[in-house]
């Protein structure tokens, strides 16, 4: 995974905008520990989002 936050956010909505069908499967496809991930993300302010499959601020 990347390590610039920003890049992480930016990779990951393109992956789950582009095939993964939510957070599940995101993690998979990153070999990603789901708690960690949304962690550092939400470090930024953002949030998995199911409805809209995103992470959103």
């Amino acid at each position: 995974m990347p390590q610039d936050p920003f890049i992480l956010l930016s990779l990951c909505n393109t992956k789950l905008r582009d095939g993964c069908a939510g957070l599940d499967a995101l993690c998979d496809a990153l070999d990603a520990d789901p708690g960690e991930l949304t962690e550092r993300l939400a470090n930024l302010g953002y949030t998995y989002d199911p409805n809209t499959n995103q992470f959103r601020p």
